[in-house]
């Protein structure tokens, strides 16, 4: 007796041509058509291969881009490479600039005012104008890998997490920073633009390097006893996010963007260079100075 689990194989076996085909293939037979012949064959497949090669041609048409596009994308990067060397140019002239008017200002006071030469230095070294040098902490963070499907954004390190990274160091007692090489100052903005991070417009790309010169023992030790350091481990073990932080013995962080100078005035009652002091607001002229007109009341010239 067969197996009825084998039905369908036997079935195959026995009949391996579609009852429907069979049937089909039987009504032209009993109707007198002719099978197809092979020529007929032949034509169809050419036919069939001529209208896939020219549906692929007319795709690849479709996708390739125009000359016009292509000359226009050109052009596009030759103004971007030109323009970017422009800007570096001109950033390496403005720096060469900054160094000479430190050089004539530093000249100017030591001969005149060793106090106001080192107070410009210590504030210079607050506001970040110079570059500055020395032992501290640099600290790496990392994007972690997205830890279910749609948490890619929480993953990912955000300005609140470098703003808070940043006063926390500034709390235990950095002197300077700079993320990913962009020196930081009292008007220095950390926030974001969609996905990217900004500091001062400049966009930041992963992953971060926080560098803060200091004492290193108090800023690792204040950095781990404080609540940032409870901050930093909990973006770690909820997030995936990687914080590396390793002691230098040197390091070397820019001097910040200098702001643009519009106007400037001598307060009232400041001494000037010569013993001279600035007279009242709006008169243009610092008491005990010298105008033209006083020295030829008539404004001849002559």
């Amino acid at each position: 007796m067969a197996d009825a689990s084998m039905t369908l194989l036997n079935e195959v076996i026995r009949r391996p041509l579609d009852p429907g085909y069979a049937m089909v293939a039987e009504r032209r037979r009993s109707q007198g058509d002719p099978p197809r012949s092979t020529p007929r064959r032949v034509v169809l497949l050419l036919t069939a291969v001529g209208l896939g090669l020219a549906t692929t041609a007319a795709t690849l048409a479709l996708r390739a881009p125009e000359p016009s596009v292509l000359a226009a994308r050109s052009l596009l990067e030759e103004q971007i490479t030109e323009r970017t060397a422009a800007v570096e140019r001109l950033r390496e002239e403005n720096a060469d600039r900054s160094r000479e008017i430190a050089e004539l200002q530093a000249a100017v006071l030591a001969a005149e005012d060793t106090e106001l030469l080192e107070r410009i230095a210590a504030d210079s070294l607050v506001s970040g104008a110079v570059p500055v040098t020395g032992p501290g902490l640099r600290i790496t963070i990392k994007d972690g890998p997205p830890r279910a499907p749609g948490d890619e954004a929480l993953s990912r390190v955000q300005d609140q997490d470098l703003q808070i990274l940043v006063n926390g160091l500034w709390a235990v007692g950095a002197e300077a920073i700079a993320v990913d090489g962009q020196r930081l100052t009292s008007t220095t903005a950390i926030r974001s633009a969609g996905s990217a991070i900004l500091v001062d417009l400049v966009p930041l790309s992963g992953p971060y390097v926080v560098e803060a010169i200091g004492d290193t023992q108090k800023l690792h030790t204040g950095l781990a006893r404080s609540s940032v350091g409870t901050y930093l481990s909990d973006l770690t073990v909820s997030w995936g996010i990687g914080v590396d932080i390793s002691s230098q013995s040197e390091l070397e962080l820019p001097s910040a963007a200098r702001p643009g100078l519009r106007s400037a005035s001598v307060p009232l009652g400041v001494p000037l260079l010569g013993g001279a002091t600035q007279g009242p607001v709006g008169t243009g002229t610092p008491t005990g100075t010298v105008t033209d007109e006083q020295q030829d009341p008539a404004g001849s010239g002559g």
